[in-house]
């Protein structure tokens, strides 16, 4: 990566964020699969709305993941409670604002399939991703992170991202995972086509290479990955199953009975950060950091994601730190 990127924890991604949106002069890409207001997001729900209003382009993508996670039901058509309420006020006030706002993933009938899971903010030639941040109070409590990093190209290639991916689920088709080089790094992209998810399947070639492997996800890795971290010096950090909802324990403890994976994560935590640190045999290390679980039920459903490949010892390292002072 050809600027520093700075590991941020959650609230100070929140602020961050905020201050540097209402500094923006030109953009605002904001793109993230749950986004609600409460406390801890209030303040930039606010920075948001004031850009728009003093003439910046912004544009604000959420998926309608947004309600189930809110209300508890399977299916995205009921908003009855308080807080599917309040977020049915926050689009609002962000259309009266001048805030080009999006629901992603209207035409799915259940939460399961066809969803964006990707997060980013883009402002100006600030990105902010490569992490796992929902946008509000759960999200923000949880382990996680996300890369900040001051870049005009980056910036430029996601706000084109952003809009093939609203184009596509607009009309309801998916399109094929794609990676674009940045510096001597790569970003990926899973483009939400069934079957097809090339941060899954470059873990499971880096973890083919790999000598020793150190994984953190909120769940417990599956399918050929899984059968390949076997095979090698594996340390594996996702949560337990009594830590996790009800939907989540389920998906947990099937992935541990099918993979017979199990799990060094003892913090009181939600574990919700995602990467994976491969050492590889001449000692040089490899990261994904992301929004990807590491599962393959992710690429079988056409979830949308976005990763980070990378050898800077520097993001590295900073991986390492927050694993020692979070996760390990």
């Amino acid at each position: 990566m050809s600027s520093r990127a700075k590991l941020l924890l959650p609230p100070d991604y929140v602020r961050d964020a905020a201050q540097q949106i209402r500094r923006a002069t030109t953009r605002v890409s904001f793109l993230c699969m749950i986004v609600a207001t409460d406390d801890s997001t209030d303040d930039l729900i606010n920075a948001l709305a004031e850009a728009a209003e003093r003439g910046v382009v912004v544009e604000v993508a959420a998926d309608v993941f947004t309600y189930g996670e809110l209300g508890g039901f399977f299916l995205p058509t009921r908003y009855r409670r308080k807080q599917s309420r309040a977020t049915n006020s926050m689009s609002k006030r962000f259309n009266k604002s001048g805030v080009k706002f999006t629901w992603l993933g209207r035409t799915k009938t259940t939460i399961f399939s066809g969803r964006t899971h990707i997060k980013w903010c883009v402002v100006d030639d600030t990105v902010y991703s490569f992490g796992g941040v929902n946008l509000y109070q759960k999200g923000i409590d949880n382990v996680d992170y996300m890369f900040k990093v001051n870049d005009k190209a980056l910036a430029d290639k996601l706000v084109l991202e952003y809009a093939h991916l609203k184009e596509a689920d607009r009309h309801d088709y998916a399109y094929r995972s794609h990676a674009f080089a940045y510096g001597n790094d790569s970003i990926l992209i899973d483009g939400g086509f069934f079957g097809d998810s090339l941060i899954y399947r470059r873990a499971c070639r880096l973890a083919a290479e790999a000598s020793r492997i150190t994984l953190v996800s909120q769940y417990c890795p599956t399918g050929k990955l899984s059968r390949l971290l076997q095979k090698t010096e594996s340390r594996l950090y996702f949560n337990p199953p009594e830590k996790a909802n009800w939907l989540n324990r389920l998906v947990i403890r099937v992935g541990m009975a099918l993979s017979g994976q199990q799990t060094l994560y003892t913090r009181p935590q939600y574990l919700h950060a995602k990467f994976m640190i491969f050492t590889m045999s001449d000692g040089h290390k490899v990261a994904l950091t992301g929004s990807h679980n590491f599962v393959n039920g992710g690429a079988l459903l056409g979830t949308r994601e976005i990763a980070l490949q990378t050898e800077n010892p520097d993001i590295i390292s900073q991986l390492e730190t927050f694993w020692r002072d979070h996760v390990a």
